[in-house]
């Protein structure tokens, strides 16, 4: 079958639609993946077609004062060729991703979802996506929760109106539902099971594991001895200055525990100093890393914490925005991590949150127990499946 991609550029986005890609390439289908320009030898490496995305400021500023809903009209009409140049039996778009979605429905094509990370979608008794509260545990709890309901609902249907004027100038009618840019065909969730809140989940929607994939890379040479081994991963978005690299190695210096530290090729400055214990590197395969680490130290996007996980890591999560504080509060939740609020990331805060880390065996009970799950089942291979049916049934008319 021909199935086309769509994915925002970010690592966090890109790279589990690209596991996706290569998982469906590897059952013997045609597939494009339109994305930025920055992935195009990774997904042709991945034995894909590329399409570059079109690449437009996303917030308004004075200067550029293009709404994110009028780039997606012009993005829709930049990628309606390439959908009738592929002639796809299905689209798969990412969260952050409407233009192919739209475009495809435009041509009547079918539209599947991947949400890279936990479903935002919530219910009643939740709290609001993103905020970093966790699930109550108390009746109490949900009743005080509920009273958010109401502001959340209000939320929506603003945002469902946002969307369906973009529709309208797209020539689209309405949507009635909220969450209009998540299919209600098939939604494909790449979160661990064991992080969702349980709650009914819609007939098109599952959760199928994390979808991991990152560029191949060389190994890196680990500090020497036999120490607990903390990996510092810090988020390739976010903390510019390098806020959570400097407090690690300065909190951990002291420590018996050895440390890894990845900078994503950011200068830290003359002036930093590498403690005895710890080595610093410009980039390092988690892949081949995290096996070998004991606990990882992060922001809490999703690619890094799902990584970890699969290798039956604890997390500690120093959540810098938006779903990382909602992937921390699920790592305290599962009992696999530890989360401390970024305006404590400072070098003894940090200390003490691996140091928790480490002294808990039950967290590392509940990480090797999520690592075994993703070993039986790999998120890319049950999504590519899904997708696969998916299309296969409306090329069929069924």
């Amino acid at each position: 079958m021909r199935l086309l991609l769509g994915a925002f550029g970010d690592p966090g986005h890109a790279f589990p639609m690209i596991a996706l890609g290569r998982a469906l390439r590897a059952r013997g289908h045609d597939v494009t993946l339109q994305t930025w320009r920055r992935w195009r030898e990774h997904v042709e490496g991945e034995g894909m077609a590329f399409a570059p995305a079109p690449e437009y400021h996303v917030f308004p500023t004075r200067e550029r004062p293009l709404t994110p809903y009028e780039a997606v009209v012009r993005a829709t009409a930049e990628t309606r060729p390439l959908v009738a140049a592929v002639a796809p039996d299905a689209v798969v778009a990412d969260i952050l991703t409407l233009a192919p979605a739209l475009a495809a429905e435009l041509d009547g094509v079918p539209v599947a979802t991947l949400i890279p990370h936990t479903d935002p979608r919530g219910a009643p008794g939740l709290p609001p996506y993103s905020i970093g509260a966790r699930r109550p545990r108390t009746a109490l709890g949900r009743r005080l929760w509920g009273l958010t309901d109401g502001l959340i609902e209000r939320g929506l249907a603003l945002g469902r109106g946002e969307l369906n004027e973009t529709r309208a100038r797209l020539g689209l009618g309405p949507l009635d539902r909220v969450h209009g840019g998540i299919s209600t065909s098939l939604a494909l969730v790449a979160c661990f099971p064991q992080l969702e809140y349980p709650r009914p989940w819609p007939a098109g929607t599952h959760v199928v594991g994390p979808l991991l994939w990152e560029p191949p890379g060389g190994a890196v040479e680990l500090p020497p001895g036999d120490a607990p081994l903390v990996l510092v991963a810090p988020s390739t978005s976010q903390d510019p200055q390098m806020r959570l690299v400097r407090a690690a190695l300065s909190g951990l210096a002291q420590r018996p525990v050895r440390v890894l530290s990845s900078t994503n090729r950011r200068a830290l400055g003359d002036a930093f100093v590498v403690p005895d214990n710890a080595r610093l590197v410009d980039w390092a395969s988690y892949a081949q890393t995290m096996p070998r680490c004991d606990v990882v130290v992060c922001h809490g996007g999703w690619g890094t914490v799902g990584r970890a996980l699969a290798c039956g890591c604890v997390v500690v999560c120093v959540p810098a925005a938006g779903d990382m504080n909602e992937t921390a509060a699920r790592l305290d939740w599962a009992g696999v991590g530890v989360r401390l609020p970024r305006r404590l990331c400072r070098p003894w805060a940090v200390g003490l949150a691996v140091d928790r880390a480490l002294s808990d065996p039950r967290r590392f009970e509940r990480a090797r127990e999520l690592a075994g799950w993703a070993t039986a089942h790999d998120g890319a291979t049950r999504a590519a499946e899904l997708v696969e049916a998916f299309a296969q049934r409306n090329r069929s008319g069924g």
